[in-house]
C-alpha cells in the first residue's frame, strides 16, 4: 500500500515548500521568536499587522509550475501558533489578522488549478496555546515564572486541539496528497522531551488514514512514515532504515533561513540549486526547496529570480528529473558528473558538472549505449564503443582504451546549460 500512496510522488520529484507566518513580518528567520526569547505579548505585533495586500496565489502557483516543481507544501501553522486558516479552534488565525480572510484555501486552489499536488506542513510546536508545556526549544525555557507555570498547564488540551485541526484540514480542505508534521523534541537542559507518546502519534496517525487515507506522511512524529526527511544536508546515497532503501525528501532553502529573512545574504545560485536537484535525485530522492513569502504575500525578488533560473533548466532537461530515479549499481558514474536513470524509458541521464575536453570515457559501457544526444537540444552524441580505433575524424587517437570502455566525443565549447545533459538510449 505505501507504494501506491508514494507512485505519484516518486515520479514528481521537485517540490516547493513554503514557510509564511507572522514571522515575515519580523523578516529575520523562522525561528525569530524563540531565538529571541520572545513572549505571546512581545509577538503579538505582528498579529496586529499582517495584511499581505499583495498576496496572489495563482501567482505563486504560475511561478513554481514554469520552475517545473509538482507538488507544494505550505506551512499551515508553524511553531508560533498562528493558523493561516479559518480555524474554528482559535482566535489566532489570518481570519482575525488585517488579512480578514483564510489565505489557505485559495492557495490550495491555485496550485491545484495547475494540476499540482498539495500538502500540508502542521507543527507539532505550538509557542502561543495556552496549555503547550515549556521545553527545550520554547521561546520563554529561560523565564522562571514561566517554566513554573508550565507545570500547572494541561497538556492533553494541547493535543486534543491538535487532533481538532488535523480534522479540520483533512476535511475541510479538498484532498491533501502529503502531510509534514514537525517535529518531535528530545530531551534537554533538564526539560522532558515530546516525542510519539506525547504526540500520541499513533492515534493521530490512525484518525489521518481515516479522514484521507492516500494521504503520504513523514517521520517526524516520532514513528515511522512514507517519506524521511534529512533537511538542510545532501545525503552521500540513498537513505537507507534498516538496512532497506526508503522513500526520501531533502528539504533545502534558498538561503539559511525558512521564512523571509530580509537581511540574510547566504544565498544559493541558480547552478547549485539545479545540482542539488539532479543530487537527490540520482539518490533515489526528492527535493523540496523552500521559499519564504514577504509580509505583503510576494516572493522574494531574489527567489523569483532563482526559480525562473531553475525553470530554463528544467524545461529542456526535466526528462532527467520527472520519472528518475539513481541508476542500476553497475553503471559506473565518471568524476564530476551524477546519473539519473528512467526505468520505463530505459534512458540514462548523464548530468556534467565540470565540461570535460573533448571526450569523456565511460568504463565498462562498451556495447551498452544504441544513441546518445546533448537533451537541451537533441543534437547526437558520436561515440566510440569498445575496442574501435579511434580515427581523426572521430577527433582523436587514443591507443589506451581499455576494451570495455565507450568514450564520447564531446563539442569543445559547453552547452548554455547550468548543468549540461546527454541522454543515452540503452539497448
Amino acid at each position: 500500500m505505501t507504494e501506491d500512496r508514494t507512485r505519484w510522488y516518486t515520479q514528481a520529484r521537485f517540490g516547493l515548500f513554503i514557510h509564511w507566518g507572522l514571522y515575515s513580518l519580523g523578516a529575520r528567520h523562522e525561528w525569530m521568536r524563540s531565538r529571541e526569547f520572545l513572549s505571546n505579548g512581545q509577538y503579538e505585533k505582528y498579529f496586529r499587522r499582517f495584511d499581505p495586500d499583495l498576496y496572489d496565489p495563482k501567482l505563486w502557483a504560475q511561478l513554481a509550475d514554469e520552475a517545473g516543481m509538482k507538488y507544494m507544501v505550505v506551512t499551515a501553522k508553524h511553531h508560533e501558533g498562528f493558523c493561516l486558516w479559518d480555524s474554528q479552534l482559535t482566535g489566532y488565525k489570518a481570519p482575525n489578522s488585517p488579512a480578514g480572510r483564510d489565505v489557505l484555501r485559495p492557495m490550495l486552489e491555485a496550485f491545484r488549478e495547475r494540476d499540482i499536488r498539495t500538502g500540508l506542513y502542521y507543527s507539532l510546536l505550538d509557542w502561543h496555546h495556552p496549555h503547550y508545556t515549556a521545553d527545550v526549544k520554547h521561546p520563554q525555557r529561560y523565564d522562571p515564572a514561566f517554566v513554573e507555570s508550565s507545570k500547572q498547564r494541561d497538556f492533553q488540551r494541547y493535543v486534543d486541539y491538535m487532533f481538532g485541526q488535523t480534522r479540520e484540514l483533512l476535511t475541510g480542505y479538498g484532498p491533501i496528497d502529503l502531510l509534514f508534521y514537525d517535529f518531535s523534541i528530545a530531551a534537554e537542559e533538564g526539560f522532558a522531551g515530546k516525542g510519539k507518546n506525547e504526540w500520541q502519534s499513533e492515534r493521530l496517525a490512525k484518525l489521518i488514514r481515516e479522514l484521507q487515507p492516500g494521504v503520504l506522511m513523514n517521520d517526524r512524529m516520532g514513528i515511522p512514515g512514507d517519506i524521511t526527511t534529512p533537511e538542510q544536508y545532501q545525503p552521500r546515497e540513498w537513505i537507507q532504515v534498516d538496512g532497506r532503501r526508503v522513500v526520501w525528501e531533502a528539504c533545502h532553502t534558498f538561503s539559511g533561513s525558512w521564512g523571509y529573512y530580509r537581511d540574510e545574504e547566504s544565498w544559493k545560485s541558480v547552478d547549485m540549486l539545479v545540482r542539488m536537484l539532479i543530487d537527490t535525485v540520482a539518490k533515489g530522492g526528492n527535493l523540496l526547496l523552500n521559499v519564504g513569502p514577504t509580509g505583503r504575500g510576494e516572493f522574494d525578488e531574489r527567489a523569483v529570480e532563482r526559480l525562473k533560473g531553475i525553470g530554463e533548466w528544467m524545461r529542456r532537461h526535466n526528462r532527467a528529473i520527472y520519472g528518475c530515479t539513481a541508476a542500476p549499481d553497475s553503471f559506473e558514474c565518471p568524476p564530476d558528473c551524477r546519473f539519473t536513470f528512467n526505468p520505463e524509458m530505459n534512458r540514462l541521464y548523464l548530468h556534467l558538472f565540470a565540461w570535460p575536453f573533448k571526450q569523456l570515457h565511460l568504463s565498462g559501457f562498451a556495447g551498452r549505449i544504441e544513441y546518445a544526444q546533448l537533451l537541451n537540444d537533441a543534437s547526437e552524441i558520436r561515440f566510440v564503443d569498445g575496442e574501435q580505433t579511434m580515427t581523426m575524424e572521430a577527433g582523436a587517437f587514443d591507443e589506451g582504451r581499455p576494451s570495455g570502455t565507450l568514450t564520447l566525443q564531446l563539442p569543445v565549447k559547453k552547452p548554455n546549460a547550468a548543468v549540461p545533459v546527454i541522454e543515452l538510449f540503452l539497448k
